[in-house]
């Protein structure tokens, strides 16, 4: 009877070349997946901004005035000077953005109660009413995109756009130029 060596054979190339990929990305990986996600995040964007063109033009809104009333929508009041830093305008451009919301009914504006050169700004129910109903259709949006995937890819996209969202957030109370 012959007998068998039992010999344990090393990984293939192929094998170790897969696990150095799963375990680390190249510099050209990485680089290849920013690209593409690039590209994914404008169409997604493209698409989104046509859809809310759509919804604005009926009440004479631009995405500019309409992004001003979504912030104003979730604060009670707004100083002009928050809303020209919010908004990465100077003072005079977001008078001018609040003039044309406001002639639309959309907010109001009033002197501050202590300084008279103060101008404080409300969103109106006009203005709630449009936003809500924006938010409710990129709502609907979302719920049929999310149709489509996994509890756990849900939860996992969630989470992934919390943590940008954060860190976004954090890079723009510093002050620092980084762009979201």
């Amino acid at each position: 009877m012959l007998a068998v060596d039992t010999f344990i054979s090393p990984p293939s190339f192929t094998a170790v070349k897969l696990e150095a990929t799963l375990a680390e990305p190249t510099t050209a990986q990485f680089r290849a997946d920013a690209e593409r996600l690039s590209h994914i995040i404008m169409e997604m964007q493209r698409c989104f901004l046509l859809h809310l063109c759509k919804e604005l033009a009926p009440g004479n809104v631009s995405f500019s005035q309409y992004f001003l009333l979504a912030a104003l929508d979730q604060k009670e009041v707004l100083t002009m000077s928050a809303i020209a830093q919010k908004m990465g305008h100077t003072t005079a451009a977001a008078s001018g953005l609040v003039a044309r919301l406001e002639n639309l009914g959309y907010v109001t504006r009033a002197s501050g109660a202590q300084d008279r050169r103060k101008v404080m700004v409300c969103i109106t129910s006009k203005g709630s009413a449009l936003v809500r109903r924006i938010r409710e259709e990129m709502m609907a949006n979302l719920m049929k995109l999310m149709a489509h995937l996994t509890p756990s890819e849900n939860k996992a996209w969630l989470q992934i756009y919390t943590k940008i969202y954060d860190f976004c957030q954090a890079k723009h109370s510093s002050n620092n130029r980084w762009e979201c």
